[in-house]
């Protein structure tokens, strides 16, 4: 297992570290079942065993490694159902953030959200890369999320950590020359201009449940998980 260097932060080491595995992880690039030890992140990040071990409990809680005592850490078994449960629970919890933007959101914030959505439409048009998309995809449902609640905030940053990269810059890169998820972004700027928020929800979940289902196939196609997903979405 090969992980670059980071520079070491003495505030958000721990964050640091769990994003950068968190990432290699979900690409791929340390596989289903390999161990990560601590004397390794150790070395290759700069770190005490304290921050590795935060980062380790951090990639735990999100489901993504599993600890073994006496033995260290090995990356999950991701099956298909899990990934496609939690995109069910991320679209409704995404449909309520675009809900609460449309009814609480102030003028100049419904603005920025706009500036977001066109920049991310010209990035899809210029064919930028699928990882650049998510970003301003993100900060978007980022600007939304600050309008609910500080219970529904946790519970939307709890799914979202979970499911971010699951294989979704893969769907979008394969999905470049179509239409995509972005016919549900022009419906949601739409329902934000007019302030609809049953249209925003609708556009907000129609985009995560398309992830979800290019998602399940890469899963399926890449032999992750053994059972389909046909119980799903009528």
């Amino acid at each position: 297992m090969k992980i670059n260097a980071i520079q070491p932060d003495p505030v958000s080491t721990a964050d640091h570290v769990a994003e950068a595995l968190r990432l290699r992880i979900q690409r791929s690039e340390i596989a289903p079942g390999e161990w990560i030890r601590e004397a390794k992140l150790c070395g290759e990040f700069g770190i005490g065993r304290s921050v590795a071990r935060r980062a380790l409990r951090t990639l735990a809680d999100d489901g993504l490694i599993e600890l073994e005592e006496n033995r260290g850490a090995r990356v999950s078994e991701t099956t298909v159902e899990e990934v496609f449960d939690l995109y069910e629970v991320r679209a409704a919890l995404y449909g309520l953030a675009a809900r609460f933007a449309c009814l609480r959101a102030s003028d100049a914030a419904i603005e920025q959200m706009l500036v977001k959505i066109d920049r991310l439409l010209l990035a899809a048009d210029q064919g930028a890369a699928a990882e650049e998309i998510m970003e301003i995809s993100e900060a978007i449902f980022t600007d939304m999320t600050a309008n609910a609640s500080t219970d529904a905030q946790r519970m939307i940053e709890a799914i979202r950590r979970k499911t971010r990269w699951h294989f979704s810059y893969v769907a979008l890169a394969i999905n470049a020359n179509g239409n995509g998820p972005y016919i549900f972004w022009h419906d949601i700027r739409a329902a934000l201009v007019a302030r609809d928020a049953e249209k925003a929800a609708q556009g907000a979940r129609g985009l995560i449940n398309f992830m979800q289902d290019a998602v399940s196939r890469i899963l399926l196609a890449r032999g992750i998980g053994r059972t389909s997903v046909s119980a799903g979405r009528k």
